[in-house]
């Protein structure tokens, strides 16, 4: 991983939201930003990857991932939450299009310091503003503690939040997982979180298992390797034992069949085993 800039996966999904954009109308997410904001990426390979024909199904379940993670704060903003927390924020740009600003909403962007210096750079440079609602909490993990960063960036621990914590989960140990999730369990009743997770290898079907082993190496090559899978089961006890008290937890093949009713999956299409969880604790 190169420090100073979002993550290759990151720059992936942030290229795949924008080409759908373009390419499918936003018809699943609608994200009038995510062009805007990879303006200066216009020769990177990943963008012009993701504009390929063929990488339709990738592109609709990467825009049914985002559009999930919004309706679920949408939901917590309605419960009365009015803090969101970005984890990993990268390139998205929830936090400048804030539906809920009118409401009260404040959202916090977590990240490295040195990645949302090179954010913010991108951000005037495409002439995006940054609202009064967001805040940018640098968080140098191998100096200080998530609620410390937070703290810093004036993020109030008595009041419910919701959390976005998308394409970060595979890339952290176990321990790093089961830790930030029992940070979020510990905040006042209301709070929850959205994310994504992958079940192990040796659960999928052998066909999948070498696809996911070939894009495991991709990753791994890149610098950001697969440290934790869960099976659901695994999962749904980790979230009872720490307080979460309901979820919704959806395989990625069936999100995009929920926006997307009319779309068949290409064959061979595979997910891979990943899911996408919204978890929260009732008030």
């Amino acid at each position: 991983m190169q420090i100073g800039r979002p993550s290759i996966t990151a720059r992936g999904a942030a290229a795949f939201r924008a080409a759908h954009q373009e390419l499918e109308g936003g018809r699943v997410f609608h994200d009038p930003l995510a062009l805007r904001i990879l303006a200066a990426d216009a020769d990177d390979p990943l963008l012009e990857a993701a504009f390929r024909p063929e990488r339709e199904d990738v592109r609709l379940s990467v825009a049914a991932r985002a559009r999930f993670a919004e309706d679920a704060v949408a939901a917590a903003v309605a419960r009365g939450v009015r803090q969101t927390v970005a984890l990993g924020a990268g390139l998205d740009t929830f936090g400048c299009r804030n539906p809920y600003e009118a409401e009260g909403l404040r959202v916090f962007e977590v990240d490295h310091p040195a990645t949302q210096e090179w954010k913010r750079g991108r951000l005037a440079a495409a002439e995006i503003p940054v609202p009064p609602s967001l805040t940018f909490a640098p968080v140098d993990f191998e100096r200080q503690s998530l609620a410390d960063g937070l703290t810093a960036a004036g993020f109030d621990p008595a009041s419910p939040t919701f959390f976005i914590w998308l394409g970060v989960v595979p890339y952290l140990t176990h321990t790093a997982v089961l830790d930030t999730l029992g940070f979020i369990a510990d905040l006042p009743g209301g709070s929850g979180v959205v994310f994504d997770y992958g079940e192990p290898p040796d659960t999928l079907p052998p066909e999948h298992r070498a696809v996911h082993e070939a894009r495991a190496a991709w990753a791994a090559e890149a610098g950001e390797p697969f440290l934790s899978f869960f099976t659901p089961e695994e999962l749904a006890g980790d979230l009872h034992r720490l307080g979460f008290s309901a979820r919704e937890d959806i395989r990625y093949r069936d999100l995009t069949a929920r926006y997307e009713s009319g779309h068949r999956m290409a064959d061979g299409y595979a997910d891979l085993g990943a899911h996408v969880i919204h978890t929260w604790i009732q008030g």
